[in-house]
C-alpha cells in the first residue's frame, strides 16, 4: 500500500528491512530496472 500510495520504493525497502532493492521488487511484482529508475527518481526528489 505504501508503494501504491507514494510510489516510494525506497520507503518500502526500508519498511521491509531489505538490503537489496531486488528483494523488495519481488514482493511488488515490478521489473527490477523500472524499480531502480523509480527509486533514483524518488531519492532525487528529496
Amino acid at each position: 500500500m505504501i508503494y501504491i500510495t507514494t510510489g516510494n520504493l525506497r520507503a518500502v525497502q526500508i519498511w521491509l528491512g531489505h538490503t537489496k532493492i531486488e528483494n523488495t521488487v519481488c514482493y511488488l511484482g515490478v521489473d527490477v530496472e523500472d524499480a531502480l529508475m523509480l527509486a533514483e527518481r524518488t531519492e532525487s526528489d528529496v
